[in-house]
């Protein structure tokens, strides 16, 4: 891995960081881990608004031992009742469920369908580089009996959004994640269905306590996108505007239309209602992955993936391995960490136990689809490694004889 010098590595790491680090006394996230909000006409990791801790917890654990006290009978009436009130009577779509295939969107989808009578259509945003597992997995969610649409945005211009959102933002799954949630309410709009469900709210993972009050999503989530020909200089993706991405790319703006998102006027005229599924019932992944596997033929990786343990999460996407490794660049916990984090709320794990596994996985650099990853983003090997260490927030990391060495490991 090449090396850069001390007055080069990072210069695009995130700025606003916590520059005392913290980890949660319950699980093993720290203090770096930012808030997702949004900011400019774009959703984006808020580095200024971190994981909030009070007494030594982190927000997300707080939030784990509020659930034990939830009256769940009480959230089930509330989702039979939502049902019943959008129940389509001639056996039409009545619910859209974006869906990757994965263990919790599946369980979603089918549980609408064979426990509160729904019909759910299920949308799929297509990832950049499919795993076999993955692809296998989307088509066993359709021959499960779940009815399915893959968008497949132009793939041409999918690879450039997420070369420039690497080089540029250190963060190349974020196109990717602006067409993944506006693809829901999008498809519902385009059938005239009023009910979106989505599997957890990321709040279960450490943003605010109180997003998790209330079963909807924030509309501000997937209308921000709005774009139109007259305000292109005003949204960015990929690190770029609009209109820089048509003037210097040599694209249309026909080209970028799968990552627009409805406007708030639209969703709200039509009166679609995006929700939370664990809102209504308690979410435990792991129990997500079981009943997928016993009710859908989901099946997990031959083997854990790189970085974590796991090997039922974020399976889809090759490039999801470099997604969490630039976490473990920018905030200094990577896959390993989120994965073991919620099996330890989840009572899945002891936190010694966590902290074994993300000091023995947690920085391991991806290899499995390494080559694919290089052919995908058209960069050579050196060059690769020269910018994820543009990324390094100085504050975590030392640069050392020895290689780059993290400043603080969980305890």
């Amino acid at each position: 891995m090449p090396q850069l010098s001390n007055e080069s590595f990072g210069s695009k790491a995130p700025k606003g960081l916590p520059h005392e680090v913290e980890f949660c006394s319950s699980c093993v996230i720290s203090n770096q881990r930012p808030i997702t909000k949004i900011e400019s006409k774009h959703v984006i990791c808020d580095h200024k608004q971190t994981t909030r801790f009070v007494d030594g917890v982190c927000d997300a654990c707080r939030w784990a031992n509020e659930k034990e006290q939830i009256d769940w009978e009480a959230r089930e009436t509330k989702l039979n009742a939502l049902c019943d009130s959008h129940r389509s009577s001639d056996g039409s779509y009545d619910v859209i469920v974006p869906a990757s295939g994965g263990k919790d969107s599946r369980y979603v989808a089918h549980i609408l369908k064979t426990r509160y009578d729904m019909n759910p259509l299920t949308v799929t945003w297509k990832p950049h580089l499919y795993t076999q597992i993955g692809f296998d997995n989307l088509i066993s969610m359709i021959d499960c009996g779940l009815e399915n649409i893959l968008l497949s945005p132009n793939g041409a211009i999918q690879k450039l959004l997420c070369r420039l959102a690497f080089l540029n933002l250190g963060h190349p799954f974020q196109p990717f994640i602006v067409g993944q949630r506006v693809v829901g309410p999008k498809t519902a709009l385009k059938y005239g269905v009023k009910l979106v469900f989505y599997g957890e709210n990321v709040a279960e993972y450490g943003n605010r306590i109180e997003d998790n009050y209330l079963p909807t999503m924030d509309p501000s989530l997937y209308t921000c996108y709005d774009f139109n020909p007259g305000n292109t200089d005003s949204y960015m993706l990929a690190g770029c505007s609009i209109s820089e991405l048509i003037d210097n790319y040599c694209l249309s703006f026909h080209d970028l239309l799968p990552y627009q998102s409805p406007s708030l006027s639209d969703v709200k005229d039509a009166g679609v209602e995006v929700h939370y599924m664990s809102y209504y019932r308690k979410w435990v992944p792991q129990e997500n992955y079981y009943y997928a596997v016993e009710n859908t033929g989901f099946k997990p990786n031959p083997k854990r993936r790189d970085g974590s343990f796991s090997r039922y999460a974020g399976i889809d996407d090759a490039m999801e391995d470099l997604h969490y490794f630039l976490q473990v660049i920018k905030f200094g916990m990577g896959r390993c960490t989120w994965d073991a984090a919620q099996e330890v709320r989840t009572g899945k794990l002891e936190r010694d136990e966590a902290v074994a596994l993300v000091r023995k996985y947690d920085q391991e650099a991806p290899s499995e689809y390494l080559p694919d990853m290089l052919e995908y983003l058209d960069i050579d090997e050196e060059n690769f490694w020269s910018t994820i260490n543009l990324f390094r927030s100085k504050h975590l990391w030392e640069h050392t004889d020895n290689g780059f060495q993290l400043r603080h490991l969980v305890s």
